[in-house]
């Protein structure tokens, strides 16, 4: 046989072995990233900087990433996943000089937002240029389990073992040198992935040759209604997240002022939520390639959602402050999160020749629930209640159970028999 141990197991366990050093970098590259996740807030109020201009700082990321989430299916569409990725490692590495060696030196605020704001567009194109990446490299029949070890690549890096690696190093070297171990995180994990994976797709122009750069920009956000299923998978990406976004604008002060929680147990609340979705997210991914991809996000998703959310709010409610029960509703939530996994597999299969722009219509989804989570939590707490909100988002889950009925491939029926076929070539046919 041809293969060697190392790479049957990699086979095995549903990672493309081309770009198997690319789960390795990506893991280190967001560890890098999610340093500061836990820290940077607090850090630069003690450098003097109201809390207003800290927030405007963070909502300069935010707009920044929004717009390169998009923009990394678009340009690897136009330039291949692999020069995108070297993109963002270049921005976030450039940018994250001009913070720590000029920016925070100086205490200059413009320099801050100049090179920390528009850090914000590094990660996503390097993060996002992989998972267009995976999708044209990945057999359909294990796209979806591809798809979730780039989540648990992922979600495991930014925050949950980023904020360890923080908590590790700033009692031994501070704040400010623990912000220069990120960079030389993000450094490492980037050039493991851009220089050791070799594999043609990455560098690849992907379907759609002899479109230019304006329609191929246009043509992700026109793919919306040229192709309605992609559409609809990009609202279904919305409701995804947008309860966890409103939830952390409401529920650490519902947990520990009403319920009773200490605010030490509602952090360990939150770090059981997210500890659950990252193994979820690998869980949901082998789920989907078995049981369909399609029928994952609807009933483990859309389904699992709408009870978890009303149970992370009615079981405290009812019990108190009682941490166990706690415990296993928000794990629970946590869960049914990474029900929604498979869309990354899902979506970009519903149009084939432009899988560029159906991942970056599926991210201007994930960017968009980042604001629709907090602006129905702006609307409706003040008239509703927190009950009133969680009864909406439920609601909202609900609605995403039916669209993901709207989902089906055209070429494929409604069954996870696809899986059992075996590998196919990237624009073959999918679970549903």
């Amino acid at each position: 046989m041809t293969n060697s141990p190392p790479r049957s197991l990699i086979t095995r366990l549903g990672i493309p072995p081309t770009l198997a050093w690319g789960y390795l970098g990506l893991l280190l590259f967001m560890i890098g990233d999610g340093v500061e996740s836990g820290y940077l807030s607090p850090y630069l109020l003690d450098q003097h900087l109201s809390e207003s201009r800290v927030a405007l700082l963070f909502t300069v990321y935010g707009i920044a990433a929004g717009i390169a989430a998009w923009l990394s299916g678009v340009l690897s569409d136009l330039w291949g996943p692999r020069r995108v990725m070297w993109a963002g490692l270049g921005i976030w590495a450039v940018f994250q000089l001009v913070f720590l060696a000029v920016a925070l030196p100086l205490g200059s605020y413009p320099l801050m937002m100049a090179g920390y704001g528009l850090r914000g567009l590094g990660y996503p194109l390097f993060a996002y240029g992989f998972l267009v990446w995976i999708a044209g490299v990945a057999p359909r029949a294990r796209l979806g389990t591809a798809m979730g070890w780039f989540w648990f690549a992922f979600t495991g890096g930014l925050p949950t073992l980023g904020s360890l690696v923080a908590s590790g190093l700033i009692p031994h070297i501070g704040a400010y040198a623990t912000l220069w171990a990120a960079l030389a995180l993000v450094a490492v994990g980037g050039l493991i992935a851009l220089l050791l994976v070799r594999d043609d797709h990455g560098g690849r122009r992907p379907r759609g040759d002899g479109e230019g750069p304006v329609a191929t920009l246009v043509g992700s956000v026109t793919i919306l209604w040229r192709n309605p299923r992609v559409g609809v998978g990009s609202v279904v990406r919305v409701i995804n997240t947008a309860s966890q976004f409103g939830f952390f604008v409401i529920l650490p002060i519902h947990f520990t002022r009403t319920v009773g929680f200490t605010l030490t147990q509602w952090l360990h609340l939150l770090s059981a939520m997210f500890a659950t979705n990252i193994f979820a997210n690998l869980l949901f991914g082998v789920v989907g390639d078995r049981f369909g991809w399609r029928r994952t996000i609807a009933w483990f998703g859309g389904a699992g959602c709408t009870l978890s959310t009303l149970l992370l709010f009615y079981v405290p409610h009812a019990a108190g402050a009682n941490f166990p029960l706690a415990l296993l509703v928000a794990a629970f939530y946590g869960a049914t999160l990474a029900g929604y996994v498979p869309l990354s597999a899902l979506v970009p299969t519903l149009e084939p020749r432009h899988q560029g722009q159906a991942l970056a219509a599926l991210n201007l989804g994930a960017g968009a629930s980042t604001f629709v989570g907090p602006a129905v939590v702006a609307v409706f707490v003040g008239p509703l209640g927190v009950e009133g909100v969680v009864w909406i988002f439920a609601g909202m889950y609900a609605v995403s159970w039916a669209l993901a009925h709207f989902l089906k491939l055209t070429d494929e029926p409604d069954s996870a028999d696809a899986a059992r076929r075996g590998p196919e070539p990237a624009a073959a046919s999918a679970p549903a």
